[in-house]
């Protein structure tokens, strides 16, 4: 049986939509109908979708508010559909902080919403000092500073696992 899924993003930099992009592929490749959207963007019925997956990234400790206004104002649509999550964020790229039960921001997530999602996931992000402004760079190399990750103004490192992408790309054809 066809289902139509849904993913919707958010993201700062970039990343979160190159994974929803590669997540779409996966699908289309499978034939999973599959429609992306930015939640900035987003303004259609939820009824036609099967399987909906909201992914986000972290910024500065928090998910986009964006994103939890909508999971808020949808939740009932979401809890009676095959509803998924799932974080993308730097913390993740410690092995022992790289699962949805560990990662210190999902689970902070989770605490503050009332959504219970059938799939949940994390996914370690990029960092790209080159691309931050002023700001950005400053505070990102002091996070990274105070939990032991690169702060060379020039890095760019792709933390994502590819793998791990593919397999939650699976596990969401086999909803």
């Amino acid at each position: 049986m066809q289902t139509n899924l849904l993913i919707i993003y958010s993201s700062v930099d970039g990343q979160t939509l190159k994974i929803c992009n590669a997540l779409a592929e996966q699908l289309k490749e499978q034939n999973q109908p599959v429609e992306i959207y930015s939640i900035d963007t987003f303004n259609k019925d939820l009824k036609p979708y099967d399987k909906i997956v909201i992914g986000s990234s972290i910024r500065y400790g928090v998910h986009n508010k964006k994103i939890i206004d909508f999971i808020n104002s949808h939740k009932e649509e979401l809890e009676a559909k095959k509803s998924v999550f799932f974080s993308v964020n730097l913390v993740a790229r410690k092995p022992e902080k790289s699962t949805p039960t560990e990662n210190p921001y999902v689970v902070k997530f989770f605490k503050t919403i009332d959504w219970k999602p059938t799939l949940v996931e994390v996914f370690a992000g990029k960092i790209d000092y080159k691309k931050y402004n002023f700001f950005d760079r400053k505070m990102i190399q002091l996070i990274m500073w105070m939990t032991h990750g690169p702060t060379n103004k020039d890095a760019e490192i792709e933390y994502t696992n590819w793998e791990k992408v593919k397999s939650f790309g699976l596990k969401l054809i086999d909803l």
